[in-house]
């Protein structure tokens, strides 16, 4: 009797009992903090084991060593059944980036961005662990606002600019992950496009922004505004000739910009439209028929400028100096001499104000006729190569009723019979009925 009593004891102690352990590596496991030291944590593990996470293990991303207390549930990654000690050797870290890994599988099925802070920078892009998981952004999936925008893709710059985003945190989009090679690749530009869509679709022709330089080339500056990027060409940053953007722009300054042009997602911006074009004062300060003082400042081959106020010249052609023929201005002006001068016409859009000396001058009979004869002489040319271009008498005819083709050659003019007019340019060709009508018409054969 006795011993059916201790059987019946041990079956019950047995069926009483929390199941045995079967503690495998890579496994995740639920534990209470029973102990925690300068450098390590014991857990009980089910009251049947003793588990222990100790040194680089403590370390994971959420920084649980640090408020772990006595008591506090626990799940750790089983790296080792049992050591030496009988201990299941167990990690933190490891266990985090398998959460991390679970979270990143949400973030993709759900679509979400998460953080990421930059801790190592090289030329491709910048780098970060998260949970021993290696993470990348590379350049090319940067946010307009943080692409590093060099002249001539200078790779020193580049890797200046870079550096400087260490410590910063990107909001960014998970593109590629690979388990198995413990990387991810992430994208900032991916996170943003939701919100640049958006913006795109309320974008228009006219609107008027607040922005920042996010980059600056020879031929511009780039501004972003509302998770957009556009350029401002380097003819639309201010009125007159700009040689060199950064003389009106730093990168991160804040500026406002003009939408003028809208093709997809690829931006045109304006910063001079939103002032008034000066030429337009200078136009109403310089009207046609005005007379003007100023200084001659510079010779050209067609004319001279001359200086009527800070950066605005007017120029006299070689036409406008005198009433007789002028081949150099230096003939009737010296350099930094004062003359007045009428305004003859003004161009807003070429910034040209035209100047004329002769116009103030008197005329007087002897220029007048020297004038009127030059005019004559000119008159007889024309007429003289209009004589040459026309035959004294010339009759149209189909080149099969021509019995005769009178062609031009040199200053002389030969009859030709029609078979070897064919071998004749048809523009030096004169049709005529037959020999004695060439003859008539000055055509010697």
């Amino acid at each position: 009797m006795p011993i059916l009593q201790e059987n019946a004891t041990m079956e019950q102690l047995l069926k009483d009992s929390p199941p045995i352990l079967h503690a495998r590596p890579g496994e995740l496991l639920e534990g209470t903090v029973v102990f925690k030291g300068k450098n390590k944590l014991l857990l009980d593990l089910q009251g049947v084991a003793t588990g222990i996470v100790s040194g680089r293990e403590l370390r994971d991303s959420f920084n649980t060593f640090r408020t772990i207390t006595v008591g506090d549930p626990l799940n750790a990654l089983v790296l080792e059944e049992e050591n030496d000690e009988g201990l299941v050797v167990m990690s933190l870290r490891m266990a985090s980036q398998q959460k991390a890994w679970d979270r990143f599988h949400d973030l993709i099925s759900e679509n979400h961005t998460m953080h990421f802070i930059a801790q190592e920078a090289n030329k491709g892009g910048l780098l970060a662990n998260m949970d021993g998981i290696r993470t990348f952004l590379p350049v090319s999936q940067l946010a307009p606002v943080h692409y590093p925008r060099v002249n001539n893709a200078d790779s020193v710059e580049i890797m200046q600019r870079l550096q400087k985003y260490i410590g910063h945190t990107f909001t960014v989009k998970i593109i590629t992950m690979d388990e198995e090679a413990g990387k991810i690749v992430v994208s900032e530009r991916e996170a943003m496009a939701e919100e640049r869509a958006k913006a795109l679709e309320s974008l228009k022709v006219g609107d008027v922004k607040e922005g920042m330089v996010s980059g600056i080339a020879k031929f511009g500056l780039f501004v972003t505004f509302e998770g957009l990027e556009g350029l401002v060409h380097i003819s639309e940053i201010a009125w007159g000739h700009v040689k060199n953007p950064t003389e009106h722009a730093q990168t991160g300054d804040k500026v406002t910009v003009k939408v003028i042009g809208v093709d997809g997602d690829k931006l045109s911006l304006s910063m001079k439209q939103l002032t008034r074009d000066p030429w337009e004062a200078v136009a109403e300060r310089y009207p046609v028929g005005k007379r003007v003082q100023g200084s001659v400042v510079r010779f050209a081959d067609y004319g001279a400028f001359v200086r009527l106020e800070k950066d605005i010249n007017g120029l006299i052609h070689l036409s406008e100096l005198a009433h007789h023929k002028v081949t150099d201005p230096s003939e009737v002006l010296t350099i930094g001499q004062k003359v007045e001068a009428q305004v003859i016409n003004i161009d807003i859009d070429e910034r040209r104000i035209g100047l004329s000396t002769k116009a103030l001058q008197p005329i007087d009979k002897a220029t007048l006729e020297k004038l009127k004869q030059e005019l004559e002489s000119k008159q007889e040319e024309v007429k003289k190569k209009e004589e040459k271009k026309t035959p004294a008498i010339q009759e149209a005819l189909p080149l099969e009723e021509a019995q005769f083709v009178a062609s031009k050659t040199g200053k002389k003019y030969y009859a030709l019979d029609s078979a070897q007019g064919k071998k004749i340019k048809e523009e030096n060709r004169v049709y005529f009925k037959n020999e004695k009508e060439a003859e008539k018409a000055g055509y010697a054969a």
